[in-house]
């Protein structure tokens, strides 16, 4: 969350990488047919290491002071999880219309009051926060499908359980962004990870330094959604276990766990 350069910290054990993909067109922030479906072209997949204990600190204070400022300043805040697996790791995602767009919301929100009110506060629970994604929708059909966020005050955990993964690419011709959709989506949907949301890298210079982006390297990233934990573990289970799988993504499965928060819009 920092607005200062901090030591990046690659978390959850996943090689990544991101790509130069050949031409894309954006895609409208929402499509016609479904006006929940967000498909915001910019988006940054950012997860956090905290200082023992202090998490759920960090969620209150971001739910209370950083959602609605933020969007006012031209963000989308898309979901924010708790990693199941990783108890000081905080994971959230926040999207915008374009790269230029994404330079004037945070110079308005990191210049702004509310920021400079409680950064001292927010900075305090942070070991790392350097460990983003910048992303972009792998076609027009990679939106995500959010519902209400609940109001300020709300507590406790929201409704069920996403799953993400990030597999790392060899570079620019790797075959994985095509094989995934063709191949790959299909037997995670068979498994019960149908993918809510597949994204790449977005290989644009970084248009607000002062938050340092993992640079160079090549990704795809997806998400899907499960009932609960018991579903998701249970859906994992079935996906580690088909064979084809991990050969059409040629190495083992990865996955993380999140809970979303009381007040994110994106959940199972």
């Amino acid at each position: 969350m920092s607005d200062r350069p901090r030591r990046r910290t690659v978390v959850g054990g996943m090689a990544a990488a991101g790509t130069l993909f050949p031409a894309w067109t954006p895609a409208p922030a929402r499509t016609p047919e479904n006006p929940d479906m967000i498909v915001s072209p910019i988006v940054e997949l950012r997860q956090y290491t905290l200082h023992p204990g202090r998490r759920d600190i960090l969620i209150d204070l971001f739910e209370r002071e950083f959602v609605e400022t933020q969007e006012a300043a031209g963000a989308t805040v898309i979901g924010q999880f708790r990693d199941l697996d990783a108890p000081d790791r905080y994971v959230w995602l926040r999207g915008f219309p374009d790269m230029e767009a994404r330079k004037a919301a945070l110079e308005a929100f990191y210049f702004g009051p509310v920021w400079q009110a409680h950064r001292t506060a927010a900075n305090a629970t942070l070991i790392d926060s350097d460990n983003v994604l910048l992303l972009r929708p792998l076609d027009a059909a990679s939106g995500f499908s959010l519902g209400e966020r609940a109001p300020v005050g709300a507590s406790g955990p929201g409704r069920g359980v996403v799953v993400a993964s990030v597999h790392a690419l060899s570079g620019p011709d790797d075959a994985l962004p095509v094989r995934f959709r063709e191949a790959v989506a299909p037997r995670l949907a068979a498994a019960g990870l149908a993918p809510r949301a597949v994204l790449t890298t977005e290989a644009s210079p970084n248009t607000f330094p002062r938050l340092p982006v993992r640079e160079g390297e090549r990704v795809l990233v997806w998400l899907a959604a499960a009932a609960d934990p018991d579903a998701a573990d249970a859906a994992i289970a079935r996906a580690r276990a088909d064979p084809g799988l991990e050969g059409l993504l040629d190495h083992p499965l990865q996955l993380m766990r999140l809970q979303p928060t009381a007040r994110s819009r994106l959940h199972g």
